[in-house]
């Protein structure tokens, strides 16, 4: 379950697995409260039922509706595990699974709870003594609810994350229009939040152009700082050197397109963005922080600078934009380790394996 059904990393991630398992053995069902979006159409076109719950704000009547219609699909349809993917859904499904339905019930937690609002983060840390088990993605979300909000070990299941890799892959193609040809792209493609941290990339960038020329800035993506960023650019002098184009269903034809991927966040778990610029071959550059070390190991499988510090950032381009060889190297391991251990087919099999584990113990009655 999740909110929306659109182009969030939660969406992404619950549509991955809903794709990848193993039909055999479950009948996935995805509910939300707002079904219009990509990963709407992308679960229909797979023949994956959508459940609407339309509930707007939890302070109206439709949230008690919305209750009693969930609690009335679960029993109808004799759903064993109930798994929500974000906080709105984790705060609204989990007591009602929990103290309402035989279902399992598992939450999500998919970045650090610093980046959930206040009001929101105390109800979803109060579900963590309802649900049989919290999924995270990477191993510092992990270390994070275990060593800041003391859920025992024993309830956390690593599940990392999956992408599709028939679609996320290394090819040739036309650039986007409005890159110019011959320039060496620096890009990011990711929601345009304040905890991502492209101010800092803006500022490299424009750094890095004052002493090398041939070079463009493409920030791929939509949310509250595109205003800001473009009028950075423009104050530092490099609007015309920097392509912004919003978010796109297109995310492939951008990413090889792009020579050097950076990702400059604030805060982040495991990055969807990261991976699939990886697997689409792009050298790698990111912030050491959260989940990016997991990626992307200094020299290696890409480069790492600290977040926020624009001059190891910029250090860090000029050594990937001075060197053709190194980031043909750097690309190519980067995309053999997302290729060997982060397919939709691993998290499918990996989420497989907890459901199984969480069913099986509810059938005995060990859950409870």
């Amino acid at each position: 379950m999740a909110r929306e059904l659109d182009l969030g990393g939660s969406e992404r991630q619950m549509t991955v697995i809903a794709k990848a398992l193993d039909r055999s053995r479950f009948e996935p069902f995805v509910g939300c409260f707002r079904p219009a979006g990509l990963r709407g159409s992308e679960l229909a076109a797979e023949g994956i039922p959508i459940v609407h719950f339309p509930v707007h704000s939890f302070a109206s009547p439709a949230a008690a509706s919305g209750a009693i219609d969930l609690i009335r699909f679960v029993r109808k349809r004799k759903i064993r595990l109930l798994h929500t993917f974000d906080y709105p859904l984790t705060v609204f499904a989990v007591p009602i699974g929990r103290l309402f339905t035989q279902a399992a019930v598992v939450s999500s937690q998919r970045s650090h709870r610093d980046l959930i609002p206040g009001n929101y983060r105390r109800l979803v840390s109060a579900t963590d003594r309802l649900a049989h088990a919290i999924v995270v993605n990477c191993e510092f979300v992990r270390r994070h609810l275990e060593r800041d909000e003391h859920v025992p070990s024993e309830r956390i299941r690593l599940c990392l994350n999956g992408i599709d890799l028939g679609e996320f892959r290394a090819g040739a193609g036309s650039r986007p229009p409005s890159l110019p040809g011959g320039s060496l792209v620096i890009g990011a493609v990711c929601a345009l939040r304040p905890e991502k941290g492209l101010e800092t990339l803006v500022e490299a960038f424009a750094r890095l152009r004052q002493a090398r020329a041939g070079v463009t800035l493409a920030i791929v993506g939509s949310g509250p700082m595109s205003a800001s960023l473009q009028a950075q650019a423009g104050a530092l002098g490099v609007l015309n050197d920097c392509v912004f184009a919003p978010a796109t269903a297109q995310v492939t034809t951008w990413l090889r397109a792009i020579d050097i991927f950076v990702l400059p966040s604030r805060s982040e778990a495991l990055s969807n963005s990261l991976m699939e610029a990886m697997a689409c071959g792009c050298c790698a550059v990111a912030s050491n922080v959260g989940g990016n070390p997991e990626l992307v190991r200094n020299g290696e499988t890409g480069l790492l600078f600290e977040a926020g510090d624009v001059a190891g950032l910029l250090t860090a381009l000029r050594m990937a934009a001075d060197s053709e060889p190194l980031r043909r190297r750097l690309g190519e391991a980067g995309m053999r380790q997302i290729h060997e251990h982060f397919s939709a087919r691993s998290a499918g099999q990996r989420m497989g394996e907890i459901y199984s584990e969480l069913i099986g113990r509810a059938s005995r009655g060990s859950t409870r």
